[in-house]
């Protein structure tokens, strides 16, 4: 026997897989500021300053057998909170995917440019994508 469930709806949806959504007049802002917001607190870089790129330009990455080794398992944490942030800001993508190559193995060297990633998203928590009020919105999340 098959049951049939019924939805209602509680209002305005705001938060949904740590998506927040802003229902506006003029169309819809979805943006990720609080999980951001998180991440900062998290790993203690509430009071860093804000880097303009999330990459410098002259970096460049590789195994580092000589430098420092960190902890591995605070590394991943970062990498796999950031490797959540790239559905809705694909531009850090290259970022972040070439510091979780080292993840086996992270020096200093590594962690530095994933501070600077989340330096940068320090910066710019309001950024994410708008839909304008007219165009179709359809979210798929797997």
């Amino acid at each position: 026997m098959q049951k049939e469930f019924e939805m209602s709806i509680m209002g305005e949806l705001n938060f949904f897989l740590g998506l927040q959504f802003k229902q506006m007049k003029y169309g819809t802002f979805l943006c990720q500021t609080k999980y951001y917001t998180e991440i900062i607190k998290k790993f203690g870089m509430e009071k860093c300053k804000e880097a303009s790129t999330p990459m410098a330009t002259p970096t460049y990455l590789d195994l580092d057998e000589k430098g420092k080794l960190v902890d591995g398992s605070s590394y991943r944490g970062m990498i796999g909170s950031l490797l959540y942030l790239t559905a809705i800001r694909p531009y850090i993508m290259l970022s972040v995917y070439l510091c979780a190559r080292y993840q086996a193995n992270p020096k200093e060297s590594h962690l530095t440019v994933v501070k600077r990633i989340i330096k940068y998203l320090q910066g710019a928590t309001n950024v994410g994508l708008w839909y304008p009020k007219g165009t179709s919105l359809n979210l798929t999340s797997f």
